[in-house]
């Protein structure tokens, strides 16, 4: 590509011209920025970033005495954690043949040992695949198949939903070898693995920079999920514009920095999610505290936060209401330095009452992105977000943000359209997936399905989807996904799926069914029928029964009709209109 094509990805001016960011991202500065060319497409990307994670996991060294993982009564240290991980890996390579390329499973709980899987399998260079611990055993089989995963780290709940079912997965050529954790279930137990001879360093994998690292499946807007790859340029630009992030505001705001103090956080999202992943790898740069909650209490935080002296402290916005809303919370007496909310749309009330909590000093931070593109490529921090707290932000110092109509033409400032989004973050596409690939990528840009616009000071505002989904608790639920599975129900002649608005969880997903003839549909009797079929988090929570299905003039169903009538009526479930 000729160099002058990369001409338009200098620094945004609202970086670029500012003097007090030159010491950040000027010439040698920790976050300067440079031109370059990826499969063809022409982005910005760090200079002086990590190349892959396996230089991130050398950084820790520098953090073996840290403690780096809390799970109830164990305190296992950076230490501790990465020679097991050394060992595990040894052999996963000796004993396993894992190569790099290959894919090795994760499905189990939030655990510590995640940290030691995870690492184990990437210092071989294997593509990690995260696979969603509510799903039911169906959906595993078919990421497991759709993946080609060959070994698979499975905690007692996962190990019965893939072979007690008698899965395919065990029987296909080469089968699939599954390592138990905390059980006496699968082929091997974690533990018999994890205390032998480190890996040899000449054997560790030297990745290159768009070599893939993480296979994420999102749910699918076509039923099935689709795998994300994710590749080692993708993380490190990730990890890196968050610490510009936070750096830019402090020195913007004016802030004091605090005295330096181990970063901690509590763990109670998913590790699976594109969040936990991004922990997992980032701990090792900074000697990072992880405090694991097995299942969310905010009680159990808050008596956590306060003993283990958290210093970041928020969650999805469900989460964030309850930690700020509880009676107790000016009681905590914990410094907290970071209150990140994000995952799902945030509400502009939060971000006002965490200054109120925490006050003035506390960095609060939303996100704006995916899996797709490897978290936040738009970020609101500290004193912008109050400021604008319906805002999502402005694009990262390596992110670009465009506003485009059904056509494709570039919007103005203040038109509304849909959000693309391009940056090295960007994921190369879905796996094994060519036509949702060419659907959602096109020519380095990421069409996110969201609907917004972008102001004259560069901010960027969400104000609706076009993807058929439902977000509940910062889980996305596609509607067609649960409409295929509850169509195959006996007593359902048509059905609808739709979100409706719920303050804690956001949205619940609600189905609108016509039941077939006489047959007596209930609530219970569907979240029944789909409990072998669908992850939890999917099971329709209200329910309206209808005679039929308005439609539009095309045939399809008129879903903004179905959410016009549904809204504001507070007894939503098994009523008929």
């Amino acid at each position: 590509m000729d160099p002058a094509s990369t001409a338009d990805l200098g620094v945004a001016p609202v970086y670029r011209d500012d003097a007090r960011l030159q010491p950040l991202i000027g010439p040698g500065g920790p976050f300067e920025v440079e031109a370059v060319v990826v499969d063809g497409v022409a982005l910005r990307d760090f200079v002086r970033a990590p190349r892959t994670i396996v230089d991130v996991f050398a950084m820790g060294d520098a953090h073996d005495a840290l403690v780096h993982v809390v799970y109830g009564d164990e305190r296992w240290t950076h230490g501790e954690l990465r020679a097991r991980a050394r060992s595990l890996a040894r052999e996963l390579h000796t004993t396993f043949g894992v190569r790099a390329g290959d894919r090795v499973g994760i499905a189990m709980k939030n655990l510590p040992e995640y940290v030691i899987a995870f690492w184990g399998a990437a210092l071989n260079g294997a593509i990690v695949v995260p696979l969603n611990a509510w799903w039911a055993g169906g959906e595993l089989d078919y990421a497991l198949h759709d993946s080609g995963v060959t070994v698979l780290f499975a905690d007692e709940e996962r190990v019965a939903r893939v072979v007690d079912e008698g899965r395919p997965c065990l029987h296909d050529d080469g089968g699939l070898q599954v390592i138990g954790v905390r059980t006496d279930r699968g082929d091997v137990a974690l533990d018999d693995l994890v205390t032998g001879d480190p890996i040899d360093d000449a054997v560790i994998a030297r990745l290159d920079r768009d070599d893939p690292i993480v296979l994420m499946y999102t749910s699918g807007t076509t039923g099935r999920p689709k795998g994300a790859l994710i590749t080692n340029r993708a993380m490190m630009a990730n990890l890196w514009n968050m610490a510009f992030a936070s750096a830019r505001e402090t020195i913007l705001a004016a802030r004091v920095p605090p005295p330096p103090r181990q970063s901690a956080s509590i763990s109670a999202a998913p590790m699976f999610h594109i969040g936990g992943v991004s922990s997992i790898i980032g701990g090792p740069m900074g000697g990072s505290k992880i405090v694991i909650m097995g299942k969310w209490d905010v009680d159990e935080a808050l008596r956590l936060a306060r003993e283990e002296q958290v210093t970041g402290f928020g969650g999805v916005p469900t989460m964030a209401r309850q930690i700020l809303e509880h009676p107790r919370i000016k009681e905590l007496g914990v410094d907290v330095r970071t209150c990140p909310m994000g995952g799902a749309a945030v509400p502009p009330d939060l971000p006002l009452r965490a200054v109120e909590v925490f006050g003035p000093g506390v960095q609060i931070l939303n996100g704006y992105g995916g899996t797709e593109t490897t978290s936040a490529v738009v970020t609101n921090v500290g004193f912008e977000y109050e400021a604008r707290p319906d805002s999502v932000g402005r694009p990262n110092l390596t992110g670009d943000v465009k506003i485009v109509d059904a056509d494709g033409t570039t919007l103005g400032v203040g038109e509304i359209g849909e959000i693309c989004m391009r940056s090295p973050q960007v994921v190369p596409g879905y796996w094994n997936d060519e036509v949702a690939t060419k659907a959602a990528f096109r020519d380095g840009w990421f069409h996110s399905g969201d609907v917004g616009y972008v102001d004259d000071e560069g901010f960027v505002y969400v104000v609706d989807r076009l993807k058929d989904v439902v977000i509940r608790g910062g889980e996305n639920v596609y509607c067609v996904e649960v409409e295929a599975v509850l169509h195959e129900h006996p007593g359902v002649a048509d059905v609808a799926v739709i979100g409706v608005d719920e303050r804690v969880m956001g949205e619940r997903v609600c189905a609108v069914v016509v039941p077939r003839g006489d047959a007596t549909v209930t609530l219970a009797d569907l979240r029944a029928f789909a409990t072998d079929r669908l992850a939890g988090f999917k099971h329709p929570e209200a329910l309206y029964l209808v005679d039929e299905l308005p439609t539009t003039a095309t045939g399809k169903i008129a879903k903004r009709e179905l959410r016009a009538r549904i809204a504001g009526d507070d007894d939503r479930l098994e009523r008929r209109w």
